[in-house]
């Protein structure tokens, strides 16, 4: 009978394989062409329309529009990761990939960096259409809004990965996103000052990742200088980044002996 050695559990981080696994999930992305343009045509084009929705309100658009770019890359790239993920999951590729010498933290920073880099490319044509195309008008530097927008993306990758673990279909991946995005895009602050909200869902908007990256990118919005406020909430988004993809590693098992 033939066996299959599981790879050690507490194998290191390699380079090598880090970058083969990213650049097969790339391969994988260019061949379909849907999931490149939900992924960076989408935000511009949501972006693009926002503005003349608001055309003869040009200061709302500055206000909401600083804020959406850090919320389209999280929400678009958590929809992506997480079937993207969960094809990889349910075809078996996943089952094939923990049989070989490739350990979970080759694997889970492999699809971070693929996804981080579609990433970096969505944030950075988000942000230049907001603030070079359609004037945008943060007093802030861009690349301040361009780094949050980044970690959005990368948070919004992070939570993908996590929750494909508890999804049997792409159905209920998209399933998960009114009961992890949408809360959050309710208390992050967007549509009312988490201040003038019931004292109990202000507590909870303070525990969830997404009101500190509208924070954020409100501290771009109205102030010249790097803030301290600005420093705390970049971490926080970056850390409960990182805390998600370190449990998204954990999720994947072997599902057969």
């Amino acid at each position: 009978m033939t066996t299959t050695t599981p790879y050690p559990a507490g194998s290191a981080l390699t380079y090598s394989r880090t970058t083969a696994t990213a650049l097969r999930v790339l391969r994988q992305l260019r061949h379909d062409p849907r999931t490149i343009a939900l992924m960076i045509v989408v935000p511009c084009l949501m972006l693009f329309l926002l503005r003349y929705v608001f055309d003869g309100s040009p200061r709302t658009f500055d206000s909401i529009g600083a804020s959406l770019l850090g919320i389209f890359p999280l929400i678009t790239m958590f929809l992506v990761t997480s079937i993207a993920t969960l094809r990889e999951r349910t075809s078996g590729t996943l089952e094939r990939l923990l049989a070989m010498p490739l350990g979970k933290a080759d694997l889970i920073a492999g699809y971070a960096l693929a996804f981080g880099t579609l990433a970096i490319i969505q944030s950075a044509l988000a942000t230049g259409l907001g603030v070079w195309l359609l004037g945008l008008d943060v007093m802030g530097s861009p690349w301040l809004l361009l780094l949050v927008a980044l970690l959005d993306a990368l948070l919004g990758t992070a939570l993908g990965l996590f929750v494909s673990a508890f999804a049997a279909s792409e159905f209920q991946a998209v399933q998960f996103m009114p009961a992890v995005i949408f809360p959050q895009l309710l208390l992050c602050g967007l549509f009312t000052p988490r201040s003038a909200m019931h004292p109990v869902l202000e507590a909870v908007s303070d525990v969830l990742p997404m009101s500190y990256a509208v924070d954020a990118m409100n501290e771009v919005l109205r102030h010249t200088d790097v803030t301290a406020t600005f420093v705390r909430d970049v971490l926080v988004v970056a850390g409960c980044a990182l805390l998600v993809l370190a449990l998204g590693a954990a999720t994947l098992r072997r599902r057969t002996a």
